[in-house]
């Protein structure tokens, strides 16, 4: 059991513990549901515009559908490349980092057919796309970590660092926008497309980012001490990040709560449910829902 006590709130549950501070972002009484353990490592969850959430169980090569309506479990696609990071474009098609050949994907979700969108940057193989945002005019955001795969064939690294990437909305253009962080992993921007915040996992620190036309960044700002696996935000502008369960900010970067997963690790996160009120979490071997008050905002 973990317990965690607030002197504001001083809650307490079985197995799964969430600290709030005093802003109620989870519906009342809602507490986190394992529904199911059904995988090896889960990853990369992504949302429809059914509500229907998209995700990776990677050492598995697969995506994994889970059925808003129904609550059930399908295999989308297998073998996946190796995908993580997903995310849905305005035409409905399932953008994916395909770890396997150090690729970035789109997946016609009616055929399943993918389609490369990114193989290299300057002729060298790319270390390994991880995670994605789409900005609303369809411009791609993504970061690139080297974490070496036991699947891999291929030689060593051959980028200079690791670094966040930018696909213009045709995808003809391909362009390194962060270039000065130590593991970039987690990535999400608000709706408006007017801010990319970006978490430097091995710093342990994310930082909040002005968005320019042309895809460039400017105005770096330290959000919170803090890094992530995967992040996702909400319709009141709140940052969720991962790593030991999924910790809250609010956009000035305050801690406003906490949601304790009895996981190893708590890998990514993005609002689910025909209302975007359920928070769907990958954790390890298992996924979670928690019902919310608040809504997931824009691409996530």
């Amino acid at each position: 059991m973990n317990l965690v006590h607030l002197a504001t709130i001083g809650l307490v549950l079985m197995g799964s513990a969430v600290c709030m501070a005093q802003t109620p972002i989870m519906a009342g009484g809602a507490k986190p549901e394992k529904i199911s353990t059904d995988f090896i490592f889960t990853e990369g969850p992504a949302t429809d515009k059914d509500g229907n959430v998209y995700f990776t169980d990677q050492p598995n090569d697969r995506i994994v559908k889970w059925d808003a309506e129904t609550g059930k479990f399908s295999d989308f696609l297998k073998p996946a490349g190796r995908s993580n990071g997903l995310c849905f474009d305005a035409e409905g098609h399932l953008i994916a980092c395909a770890d396997e050949k150090n690729e970035l994907w789109s997946i016609d979700v009616a055929t399943k057919k993918a389609t490369v969108l990114v193989k290299d940057f300057k002729g060298k193989l790319l270390n390994g796309p991880n995670d994605v945002w789409l900005r609303p005019d369809g411009g791609i955001y993504f970061t690139d970590p080297f974490y070496k795969r036991e699947y891999w064939n291929r030689g060593p690294k051959e980028q200079d660092g690791e670094h966040v990437y930018y696909l213009s909305p045709d995808h003809k253009t391909l362009t390194r926008v962060v270039t000065d962080l130590k593991q970039p992993n987690g990535i999400i921007g608000t709706p408006d497309g007017k801010t990319l915040y970006v978490a430097d996992i091995a710093a342990k620190k994310t930082y909040s980012y002005t968005v320019h036309e042309d895809g460039s960044l400017s105005d770096k700002k330290l959000f919170c001490e803090m890094g992530s696996d995967g992040m996702t935000i909400d319709d009141q502008g709140n940052v969720y990040l991962t790593g030991k369960g999924v910790t809250v900010f609010d956009k000035n970067g305050k801690q406003v709560a906490h949601v304790d997963i009895n996981e190893p690790w708590t890998a990514n996160v993005c609002f689910g449910g025909k209302e975007r009120n359920v928070l769907f979490i990958t954790a390890s071997k298992a996924v979670y829902t928690v019902k919310m008050n608040v809504k997931g905002a824009g691409s996530q």
